[in-house]
């Protein structure tokens, strides 16, 4: 319903290419509302910014991985069998801790009335780069 605000959660996805060093870089939100069904990943991955990180990573499958995300919690059957789950378990194990490349941030969660602006403007605000002067 227009107007009503439901309570979502979501996750930033950042890639961090060296675990020892720590470093990382916001490639993704992951946007989740039991309340509007909604479920949707967004990514974008900016090379000049992972290569001034890690010049030697691997940017084609750090896409392909994204990608797999993004299909994972559209619920795409092709995906797997993680991707036939339902939102709420899509959503937990998109978000799950990890150690790998591409790691989650704890869950935050918020109000709104449109998950789907919601996870653009969330894009917009966490993953974009910020802009250069004003």
């Amino acid at each position: 319903m227009p107007g009503e605000r439901e309570v979502f959660q979501y996750a930033i996805l950042r890639v961090v290419p060296s675990l020892p060093r720590g470093e990382a870089l916001n490639v993704g939100v992951v946007v989740h509302s039991r309340r509007w069904r909604f479920l949707a990943a967004r990514t974008r991955v900016d090379r000049d910014r992972l290569r001034a990180l890690d010049p030697a990573l691997e940017l084609d499958a750090l896409e392909r991985h994204l990608r797999a995300i993004e299909r994972i919690a559209a619920g795409d059957p092709a995906a797997g069998a993680v991707a036939r789950m339902d939102r709420s378990d899509r959503f937990g194990w998109l978000t799950a801790p990890s150690s790998a490349l591409v790691q989650p941030s704890p869950v935050h969660t918020g109000l709104c009335d449109d998950p789907q602006q919601t996870l653009d403007r969330l894009t917009a605000e966490l993953v974009d780069a910020p802009s250069q002067g004003a």
